[in-house]
């Protein structure tokens, strides 16, 4: 049996940046993930500034080797289209001139960031990484919890558990009792192309809220080397009611739009098209117990409007490892104690998420959506 004082489940960003933290306080912690790195998880590939600010605060050289990384594509703002095609350029800095610290986002793959994260572990002593093994059974006893795999073929006792693993977290159903509700939870697809025409310069990152595709909207994100990210998300409740098939209804548009249809007249699919649910952050829910926390999308933590993801991740998954580092010096893993990490959560992420939501609300109506585009 290995024993550690916190087991982090998912080797994910929140889990990872879980990890990253601990380990630059000093703190020894085991994390476990069923798949092998490099591992593709389908995503929009959106990461917002907020990473790079985070990371370098755990560590600037986690930061400055993100920065000098070749399989990412800078991107200085957003491009806002509403029903009407009226389009908005949103900077992420007024008039900005691509200056080094300048706040900006990025865009690559969950292939490779996450692999990029993996690697930061294993340059850390105080990690142990396990690839390869699905945690499916937490027993909580009264010195801590005993995790395992369906076979018992891994078994772990820890003081506390860090839990990242994903939309689909068996943990989160069966311990912390938050299942999927479909007006708070989204279904999105994703493709890679290459050569799509009329990408901006700097790279924005594109919504597009057309009239067919709401409550939900199409993207595109730049790649490096001429590729691009494109998908589609919709709320789950309106894919269920209005019976959507996403993949054909994002063909179609790609194929039939007159401006689509254009951009991506020589554009070319290199990836199957996939899809993956997306668990809002659209209220709030009660996100630790008795020796767990639940970062990233096991907490349900995504913009409800952008459909981003990692930085929420991120940010979670850092303010969790402050928390267990407080737990483990008070010797108290009390769902009382934990309630402490709910409440920076949201008072860090729930602003935001909260305006999000009233956005998604929103585009639900296009005329007021395309008059507040007029005025922007």
């Amino acid at each position: 049996m290995l024993e550690t004082k916190v087991c982090i489940i998912g080797a994910g960003p929140a889990g990872a940046t879980a990890a990253l933290q601990l380990a630059y306080m000093g703190i020894p912690c085991l994390v476990v993930d069923k798949a092998v790195f490099p591992r593709d998880k389908v995503c929009g590939d959106g990461l917002s500034g907020k990473v790079l600010t985070l990371l370098s605060r755990i560590h600037p050289g986690i930061g400055e080797r993100l920065q000098l990384a070749a399989f990412k594509e800078d991107s200085w703002g957003v491009t806002f289209t509403a029903a009407n095609r009226m389009s908005m350029d949103i900077p992420y800095k007024p008039g900005y001139q691509k200056l080094p610290g300048e706040p900006r986002g990025f865009v690559c793959k969950r292939l490779d960031f996450d692999n990029f994260l993996v690697d930061e572990l294993k340059r850390c002593p105080q990690v142990q990484l396990i690839e390869g093994q699905s945690i499916t059974r937490y027993e909580l006893q009264p010195d801590g919890y005993l995790l395992s795999d369906a076979a018992g073929n891994i078994r772990i006792k820890t003081q506390l558990v860090i839990v990242a693993n994903g939309a689909h977290s068996g943990f989160t159903k069966e311990v912390a009792g938050i299942r999927m509700e479909p007006k708070y939870y989204a279904a999105g697809i994703r493709a890679y192309y290459k050569g799509v025409k009329g990408t901006h310069h700097d790279s924005f990152i594109e919504l597009h809220f057309l009239k067919n595709l709401l409550p939900g909207y199409l993207w595109i994100f730049p790649l490096p080397n001429g590729e691009a990210n494109v998908g589609m998300d919709m709320l789950s409740d309106a894919v269920r009611d209005r019976k959507v098939n996403l993949k054909t209804l994002m063909t179609d548009t790609l194929k039939q739009d007159p401006i689509f249809a254009e951009r991506f007249k020589d554009a070319e699919m290199t990836s199957s098209l996939d899809g993956y649910g997306l668990p809002l952050g659209s209220r709030k829910r009660r996100l630790s117990g008795q020796r767990y926390m639940l970062v990233g999308d096991a907490a349900f933590l995504i913009d409800p409007f952008t459909g981003e993801g990692i930085g929420n991740a991120v940010y979670s998954g850092a303010i969790a490892a402050q928390q267990a580092a407080a737990c483990l010096k008070a010797g108290n893993f009390s769902a009382e104690t934990m309630m402490a990490y709910d409440e920076r959560v949201y008072r860090v992420l729930g602003p935001e998420l909260k305006l999000s939501h009233r956005l998604q609300q929103l585009v639900r109506y296009p005329r007021l959506f395309n008059w507040l585009m007029k005025m922007g």
